[in-house]
Protein backbone atom coordinates (compact mmCIF):
# COMPACT_ATOMS: atom_id res chain seq x y z
CA UNK A 1 0.00 0.00 0.00
CA UNK A 2 1.14 3.37 -1.04
CA UNK A 3 1.42 6.07 1.68
CA UNK A 4 0.66 9.42 0.45
CA UNK A 5 2.01 11.45 3.10
CA UNK A 6 5.59 10.57 2.13
CA UNK A 7 6.51 13.44 0.29
CA UNK A 8 8.83 11.31 -1.84
CA UNK A 9 6.07 8.80 -2.66
CA UNK A 10 4.23 11.89 -3.82
CA UNK A 11 6.84 13.29 -5.66
CA UNK A 12 7.72 10.06 -7.72
CA UNK A 13 3.86 9.89 -8.48
CA UNK A 14 3.64 13.82 -9.73
CA UNK A 15 7.45 12.79 -11.91
CA UNK A 16 5.86 9.56 -13.18
CA UNK A 17 2.50 10.70 -14.31
CA UNK A 18 4.48 13.97 -16.12
CA UNK A 19 6.74 11.11 -17.55
CA UNK A 20 4.31 8.50 -18.90
CA UNK A 21 1.97 11.69 -20.21
CA UNK A 22 4.92 12.59 -22.62
CA UNK A 23 5.50 9.01 -23.61
CA UNK A 24 1.99 8.57 -25.01
CA UNK A 25 2.03 12.51 -25.91
CA UNK A 26 -1.11 13.29 -23.39
CA UNK A 27 -2.89 10.59 -23.41
CA UNK A 28 -1.96 8.68 -19.91
CA UNK A 29 -4.90 8.83 -17.44
CA UNK A 30 -3.79 9.09 -13.80
CA UNK A 31 -5.71 6.23 -13.37
CA UNK A 32 -3.00 4.30 -15.09
CA UNK A 33 -0.82 5.81 -12.78
CA UNK A 34 -2.69 5.05 -9.44
CA UNK A 35 -3.76 1.41 -10.29
CA UNK A 36 -5.43 0.00 -7.50
CA UNK A 37 -5.19 3.51 -5.19
CA UNK A 38 -7.86 5.60 -6.98
CA UNK A 39 -9.20 6.49 -3.47
CA UNK A 40 -6.20 9.06 -3.10
CA UNK A 41 -6.93 10.58 -6.70
CA UNK A 42 -8.23 13.88 -5.47
CA UNK A 43 -5.00 13.93 -3.52
CA UNK A 44 -2.30 13.41 -5.90
CA UNK A 45 -4.77 16.04 -8.52
CA UNK A 46 -3.75 18.43 -6.09
CA UNK A 47 -0.60 17.81 -5.35
CA UNK A 48 -0.16 17.30 -9.13
CA UNK A 49 -1.40 21.08 -9.67
CA UNK A 50 1.16 22.46 -6.53
CA UNK A 51 4.17 20.59 -8.53
CA UNK A 52 3.68 21.86 -11.83
CA UNK A 53 1.35 24.31 -11.71
CA UNK A 54 -1.63 23.27 -14.21
CA UNK A 55 -3.73 20.25 -13.71
CA UNK A 56 -2.99 17.28 -15.17
CA UNK A 57 -5.85 17.51 -17.93
CA UNK A 58 -4.37 20.59 -18.93
CA UNK A 59 -0.58 19.30 -19.31
CA UNK A 60 -2.36 16.32 -21.09
CA UNK A 61 -4.11 18.90 -23.62
CA UNK A 62 -1.09 20.79 -23.53
CA UNK A 63 1.18 18.19 -24.42
CA UNK A 64 -1.54 16.33 -27.17
CA UNK A 65 -1.62 19.71 -28.84
CA UNK A 66 2.18 20.01 -28.80
CA UNK A 67 2.21 16.65 -30.95
CA UNK A 68 -0.03 17.76 -33.21
CA UNK A 69 1.75 21.07 -33.93
CA UNK A 70 4.85 19.25 -34.47
CA UNK A 71 2.74 17.39 -37.50
CA UNK A 72 1.51 20.32 -38.94
CA UNK A 73 5.27 21.78 -39.00
CA UNK A 74 6.72 19.39 -41.09
CA UNK A 75 3.73 18.75 -42.95
CA UNK A 76 3.72 15.10 -42.17
CA UNK A 77 0.22 15.30 -43.09
CA UNK A 78 -2.38 18.05 -45.02
CA UNK A 79 -5.78 17.09 -43.48
CA UNK A 80 -6.22 18.30 -40.09
CA UNK A 81 -8.96 15.76 -39.45
CA UNK A 82 -6.21 12.93 -39.69
CA UNK A 83 -3.42 15.44 -37.26
CA UNK A 84 -6.44 15.32 -35.18
CA UNK A 85 -7.04 11.51 -35.19
CA UNK A 86 -3.74 10.40 -34.80
CA UNK A 87 -3.18 12.58 -32.19
CA UNK A 88 -6.24 10.93 -30.01
CA UNK A 89 -8.60 13.84 -30.41
CA UNK A 90 -12.22 12.92 -30.88
CA UNK A 91 -12.35 14.70 -33.92
CA UNK A 92 -11.06 17.79 -35.71
CA UNK A 93 -13.67 20.51 -33.48
CA UNK A 94 -12.02 19.70 -30.92
CA UNK A 95 -8.39 19.55 -31.89
CA UNK A 96 -9.23 23.46 -33.77
CA UNK A 97 -11.03 24.11 -30.57
CA UNK A 98 -7.89 23.44 -28.55
CA UNK A 99 -5.85 24.97 -30.84
CA UNK A 100 -7.90 28.10 -30.79
CA UNK A 101 -8.04 28.21 -26.79
CA UNK A 102 -4.34 27.86 -26.64
CA UNK A 103 -2.80 30.11 -29.63
CA UNK A 104 -6.33 32.47 -30.09
CA UNK A 105 -6.58 31.21 -33.88
CA UNK A 106 -7.75 28.63 -35.81
CA UNK A 107 -5.50 25.80 -37.73
CA UNK A 108 -6.45 27.65 -41.28
CA UNK A 109 -4.71 30.77 -39.99
CA UNK A 110 -2.00 29.33 -37.13
CA UNK A 111 -0.25 27.71 -40.70
CA UNK A 112 -1.12 30.85 -42.99
CA UNK A 113 -0.07 33.29 -40.42
CA UNK A 114 3.50 32.16 -40.32
CA UNK A 115 3.14 31.28 -36.24
CA UNK A 116 4.46 28.39 -36.86
CA UNK A 117 8.36 30.03 -37.51
CA UNK A 118 8.38 29.85 -33.90
CA UNK A 119 7.48 26.82 -33.31
CA UNK A 120 10.38 25.63 -35.78
CA UNK A 121 12.61 26.79 -33.52
CA UNK A 122 11.58 24.98 -30.59
CA UNK A 123 10.74 21.78 -31.97
CA UNK A 124 13.49 19.75 -33.99
CA UNK A 125 12.82 16.83 -36.68
CA UNK A 126 12.32 13.75 -35.24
Amino acid sequence: MIKLKDKITINNIVTSTVDAMLLTKGSTSITSVLQNNLSKRTQIEREFFKKVGISRKKLSKVIRLQAALKILLYRQSEKLTKVAYDNEYYDQSQFTKDLKDFTGTTPKDFLRDGKMLLYSAIYKKD
